[in-house]
């Protein structure tokens, strides 16, 4: 086994996920009405960052948390049972600043700056990738989003999608290419205050609906030098970090399990509470009933199992370059389980599942996001499938 990095366990105080549950709880009052009015959940960030839950993924030289792999699986599962969009804005943060920790390819000064401005406030990024022709990378294919060296530094200019968070964040981390005669690709760091930055709201989705997910238009947009963070050419090789790879899918299974536990909690409550008068008891006495809250149980266990085991496996550093696809592999199967397990207890209760005024309609919508995220499933058997082929991409 050859761990990359050292994962050091959180110094959070032992109260740690009381705080969160109470932070969840709190989410969860308002998680209907932000969704119901695509409005963004400010509110909640302002609570992140007075938990220090904004550091989570800084490392300590710098003021953060430096968290385990469990710690940051547990704090996104218990915020994603309250508020699925708050939790998804908060681990695209995560992840870019676990990324940059990582690789360490940014400027210094920068990395440093950026690391302390999220200690000390709220200072949330995430990547701007996706772009209304090319659709997402992750399907190949060069960015039209475009970077001009100046005497000055680089000026951007390009439209992406599917910003993620675009009401809040503080820096994007753009992907584009360069206009030289052999084009080079790479991220830039893009303030949120510089001229030429727009953000279009045109986020109107079916689930995620308070991500405020809009698109970003940069139009000569002008930024340092050092802003440019890993720039390649096209055709350069390099081995990719197996656990930076890891993380996105992992931390995105430990989401979607919490909208999941969300939506059997309240079906358990639902349950409980619903006393047909042709019954003279509950709906929780009858077999049928328990039943399939036993294979919604069954489904949410193996999605635990899986998903803190692997965690685990990471934080005690025993894993291999094959953990990408072991978390690819998790990241099927828990939201695959998840969408199950949510359209059990719809098809169960009928009517009110669908109902606006039952949370079960929202969390069924927001777990059905889960398909979306890179990679996708078609792409995570293709590499499986591979793997066992022995057949080299």
């Amino acid at each position: 086994m050859s761990p990359v990095l050292e994962v050091t366990p959180t110094a959070f105080f032992p109260d740690l996920f009381e705080l969160v549950a109470s932070l969840a709880a709190d989410f969860a009052t308002r998680a209907a009405i932000h969704d119901r009015n695509g409005s963004f959940p400010f509110e909640n960030f302002q609570a992140l960052h007075q938990a220090q839950l904004l550091s989570l993924t800084v490392p300590h030289e710098f003021g953060g948390q430096g968290a385990n792999y469990t710690t940051i699986c547990k704090v996104i599962e218990k915020i994603a049972s309250g508020d699925a969009s708050t939790a998804l804005v908060l681990t695209m943060h995560y992840l870019q600043h676990s990324n940059a920790a990582r690789t360490r390819r940014w400027h210094p000064a920068v990395y440093e700056r950026l690391c302390r401005e999220s200690v000390t406030g709220i200072a949330i990024l995430n990547a701007a990738r996706v772009e209304p022709e090319l659709g997402t990378p992750a399907r190949g294919g060069l960015p039209a989003t475009i970077a001009k060296k100046t005497e000055n530094g680089w000026l951007l200019s390009g439209h992406k999608q599917y910003t993620t968070g675009s009401p809040i964040l503080s820096y994007f981390v753009v992907w584009a290419r360069t206009d030289e005669a052999e084009p080079r690709v790479g991220s830039f760091l893009v303030p949120r205050d510089v001229p030429g930055v727009k953000i279009a709201e045109t986020w109107d989705h079916l689930g995620m609906r308070a991500t405020g997910s809009h698109d970003l238009i940069l139009e000569d947009v002008l930024i340092p030098s050092e802003y440019a963070l890993d720039i390649h050419p096209v055709n350069a090789v390099s081995t990719p970090d197996p656990l930076k790879l890891a993380s996105g899918s992992l931390w995105l299974s430990a989401l979607y399990q919490g909208v999941a536990t969300a939506a059997r909690d309240w079906l358990v409550e639902y349950l409980h509470e619903r006393q047909p008068t042709n019954l003279g008891n509950s709906l929780a006495t009858l077999p049928r009933f328990q039943t399939a809250m036993g294979e919604i149980e069954a489904l949410l266990y193996a999605n635990q199992r899986l998903i803190y085991s692997l965690a685990d496996e990471i934080d005690r550093g025993e894993y291999d370059t094959k953990v990408s696809l072991a978390a690819q592999t998790v990241k099927y199967l828990t939201t695959n389980n998840a969408i199950r397990a949510v359209k059990i207890g719809l098809k169960l209760i009928g009517n009110p599942g669908l109902s606006k005024k039952n949370p079960l309609e929202r969390h069924y919508r927001d777990v059905l996001c889960s398909r979306i995220h890179t990679p996708q499933d078609d792409a995570i058997c293709l590499s499986l499938g591979k793997s066992a082929l022995n057949i080299q991409t």
